[in-house]
């Protein structure tokens, strides 16, 4: 019997998708439950990464319906949902988080400069298509595949179909950031480009406590970490962490003042408004950890991370008032505090911060994957791409020879 045709659609907003039909997709294992109970993302062996994957909660319909809802990423702000769905028999079985742009901004994986010569060509560089979660760079699936199918067919087909949806869009490309390994390889195969590059990543060895962690740390840097830990309250403040029912409307306002003082002073303007913050509390507010500082009954810093089954991500931090180390006290030290108790495996603390090493965040290869319609474009950025791949993986192996473990303890978990 012949097989069903797989049959691709566009939508432009996620809302419809019902959320039943996206997160059978796009986190097939359920819901997170905040415990560190999750599966790895990819079983040894797996090159497709067809296995259970781990709750991620950056690709659930929460999230990325919060994210066009509030206002942060529509047509209006330059980020058209476009997202790609397949249906087989008429049932949703895979789907792919995808915009149409007409910049480059909010992305951190950084492709202006190829904007920048192709246009001084004649070219036009958008609208491109931008295969990710708006604001996050954080690693993630991106071809999401509902259980029980065929899953190499379907992937495949969603693949086909993000090239075959550059074309209809007119699009000058399409680039899947931010993606696992295995996403990136079979990517390749359909002819998108390879880029990589550096976060740096915390990696739980199965402590018990933060002192087991510093224990493997060389003198030097756990006196330093120790220092940090103490100066940083200082001034008084005092440290909490709020999920749950635990995150009030208060609390969501004096998060936003410190995320657009940050934003401000950083690049100008945020990107995310203040209903996305009500939105996730509504829908997602178990997956979310704000670890606050307060100091003389008054909110003073805080950084919102996103609880996965077996990571925990940090991802924007502000301050009305600055102490020293506040910053490492709030983002760091208190994500590893956290993910030790819930027995989460890594902390991811975001984009870019060489500083990290020395707080005990090792360096960590992430994957972007670009299909460059023009052949001249493609065959420039290809050539630029090796050179930068060989940069990329040198820096690593130097920054990780830098890293404060003690002989021995460095060894990748």
């Amino acid at each position: 019997m012949a097989s069903s045709e797989i049959t691709l659609e566009a939508v432009p907003s996620i809302a419809e998708v019902s959320p039943e039909d996206w997160d059978a997709c796009a986190n097939p294992g359920g819901k997170c439950n905040g415990l560190g109970a999750g599966t790895s993302s990819v079983r040894p062996g797996d090159f497709l990464g067809l296995s259970k994957p781990a709750y991620n909660p950056f690709v659930s319909h929460a999230f990325l319906l919060a994210v066009e809802k509030s206002g942060s990423a529509t047509i209006r702000t330059g980020w058209g949902p476009r997202h790609l769905v397949a249906k087989l028999d008429g049932r949703v079985v895979g789907v792919v988080p995808c915009y149409l742009k007409s910049h480059s901004q909010g992305e951190y994986v950084f492709d202006r400069g190829w904007a920048d010569a192709y246009e001084r060509a004649g070219g036009r560089y958008y609208p491109k298509l931008q295969v990710s979660v708006p604001f996050t760079p954080a690693t993630g699936p991106r071809l999401l595949v509902r259980d029980g199918v065929d899953h190499e067919r379907i992937i495949e087909a969603l693949a086909s179909g993000l090239v075959a949806l550059c074309g209809v869009s007119k699009a000058s490309s399409v680039h899947v950031t931010f993606a696992r390994e295995a996403e990136w390889k079979l990517l390749a195969k359909h002819g998108f480009l390879q880029r990589t590059d550096q976060q740096f990543h915390w990696h739980n060895r199965g402590f018990a406590s933060f002192d087991d962690f510093l224990a493997t740390l060389n003198s030097r840097h756990r006196k330093s970490i120790k220092r940090e830990r103490r100066d940083a309250l200082a001034a008084g403040i005092t440290i909490h962490w709020l999920t749950g029912k635990g995150i009030t409307e208060d609390a969501w306002d004096a998060f936003f003042a410190f995320y657009m003082e940050t934003g401000s002073r950083k690049w100008g303007r945020p990107y995310l408004t203040r209903e996305f913050f009500s939105l996730i509390g509504e829908t997602m507010s178990e997956d979310v950890l704000l670890v606050m500082a307060r100091r003389n009954d008054r909110w003073i810093a805080g950084a919102i991370n996103f609880i996965g089954s077996d990571t925990l991500f940090g991802r924007n931090w502000g301050a009305v008032e600055h102490h020293p180390f506040l910053h490492f006290e709030v983002c760091y030290y208190q994500a590893i505090d956290f993910a030790i108790q819930r027995g989460l495996t890594h902390v991811e603390a975001g984009a870019q911060g060489e500083h990290k090493i020395a707080r005990g965040y090792l360096p960590q290869t992430t994957h972007s994957a670009h299909f460059i319609a023009d052949p001249g474009l493609r065959r420039a950025i290809d050539d630029y791409l090796k050179r930068e791949r060989a940069y990329v993986a040198e820096a690593g192996r130097e920054l990780a020879e830098l890293g404060p473990f003690r002989k021995g303890a460095d060894e990748a978990p």
